[in-house]
Order: structure tokens, then C-alpha cells, then sequence
């Protein structure tokens, strides 16, 4: 198995308040580990909450025995979430904080995922497809057959999310398996990437760069120059299938 992963301010932004970590090593009892945090929040509340539900939750999955990736995934995001939810209570300028959430691990040729907000993980293979669901108010319109992905208001208003950890007392994961092929690839990736490139360009800077390295500056060069408006982050794995 082969990664890189890479995270940056974007054009726009002061801080970079994303989270990532990856690790082709064990991790508790999973065989890797890969997450991608998006925080939010005033002052520097957005990079504590990413970093904090992060730490969290490798702290969790590094202590559990737990065997079930469901299980685990569940409890480790359930972990984060209160320990943003709590800091967030403990300081009056952090007050309001929360952090979108994707965690992946592949285990045996099996993608298991789980994820909260609008960070999101795909998979490209013959074509790329979105794994996770974006929890934000357009999503929830789209599938009441209310409002159109291509339509001026779902531009607009596609960062209000519905979902995030830290913002309630608890939080439901989404959780995902896919049987992975061969040549395939993965990607895990805050919306300061999706935003600013439409899935066939993904689809066609992944598939153009044999080495997840070049994939990786690739997609956020091109991430930039549409216009970084939010920071950047972003990990693409080959499990070498």
C-alpha cells in the first residue's frame, strides 16, 4: 500500500484550520488509518476542533480491542465528538466549535469508512464515486426533490452543513464498506478540494499520475488556481490490489 497526503491554506484563508493523519502502519487493531478533519469556529477554534477530534480518535482506536470496524469507527468518532463538545464548553471563545470527520481503513480489499459533515472519500476505478454522503442543508433538499445540484442556490448555500462533530452532546457516523478492485484508488478530502473541482477533473488528474505523490500536488495545484478559497486537504491511497 502506497499514500500521500498533503493539507495547505489555500489562496484565501489565514489559518489552516483542516486535520489530517495517515498511517500505512497498525493502528490499534486496524492495519492502517487515514482521516481528514475540516474544523469551524471563530478565532482559532476550528484548527482546535479538528486537531482535538482527531487526536481523539486515534487515541480511541490505539486503546480499543475492539474487533468489529463498525463498532469501532462508531465509538471512535463518538469519542472525538465529545471531546471536542466538552472543550468547546470549557473556553467561551470556542463556544459553537465543530469539525467535519472522514476515517477509512482498508482491510483484506475492503474499504471501511465512516464519516460526519461534507469532508468526503471517493473511490476511482473505471470512474470516480462518492462514498460518503455530504451531510449539509442542500443534500437534505436534493433528496426531498426540493432543489438541483446544478442550480445557483445549491451553490450557495453547500457549506451549511447539517451534521459535524462537537456541536451536539452526541453525533451519528455514516459508516461504508466497498470491495475495492484492482488499479483502483482512494480518496479523502475536505470540501476546499471538491469545491473547487468538479469530480471529472479529479477523476482525470488521479487516473493521468501513476504515483499518488503527483496525484496529490497535482489536485491541489489545480485546487489553488480555481481558486483556493478554503484550505486544502487531502490523502489518495493505491492499496496495491
Amino acid at each position: 500500500m502506497k499514500y500521500y497526503a498533503a493539507s495547505d491554506v489555500g489562496v484565501v484563508r489565514k489559518e489552516n484550520e483542516d486535520y489530517i493523519y495517515a498511517s500505512c502502519e497498525p493502528v490499534g487493531t486496524l492495519p492502517n488509518l487515514f482521516i481528514v478533519a475540516d474544523g469551524m469556529g471563530g478565532h482559532n477554534a476550528g484548527e482546535i476542533a479538528s486537531r482535538f477530534a482527531v487526536s481523539e480518535a486515534v487515541r480511541y482506536i490505539i486503546s480499543s480491542n475492539e474487533k468489529d470496524i463498525k463498532k469501532l469507527f462508531t465509538k471512535a468518532v463518538d469519542a472525538a465528538n465529545i471531546r471536542v463538545y466538552n472543550t468547546a464548553h470549557e473556553k467561551p471563545e470556542y463556544y459553537g466549535m465543530g469539525t467535519t470527520m472522514v476515517l477509512a481503513s482498508i482491510i483484506d480489499g475492503t474499504l471501511c469508512a465512516a464519516n460526519v459533515g461534507d469532508s468526503r472519500l471517493y473511490v476511482c476505478d473505471n470512474d470516480l464515486r462518492q462514498i460518503s454522503e455530504d451531510h449539509s442543508l442542500v443534500e437534505e433538499l436534493v433528496k426531498n426533490g426540493l432543489l438541483s445540484r446544478d442550480s445557483e442556490e445549491y451553490n450557495k448555500k453547500k457549506n451549511v452543513i447539517t451534521r459535524a462533530v462537537g456541536t451536539s452532546y452526541s453525533i451519528e457516523a455514516d459508516y461504508f464498506e466497498v470491495n475495492l478492485c484492482c488499479g483502483c484508488r482512494v480518496l479523502l478530502c475536505s470540501d476546499g478540494l471538491s469545491n473547487m473541482i468538479g469530480d471529472g477533473d479529479i477523476f482525470e488528474i488521479i487516473k493521468s499520475n501513476p504515483k499518488t505523490e503527483d496525484s496529490v500536488k497535482s489536485l491541489m495545484i489545480t485546487g489553488k488556481k480555481n481558486g483556493g478559497r478554503d484550505n486544502i486537504s487531502l490523502i489518495v491511497i493505491d492499496p496495491e490490489i
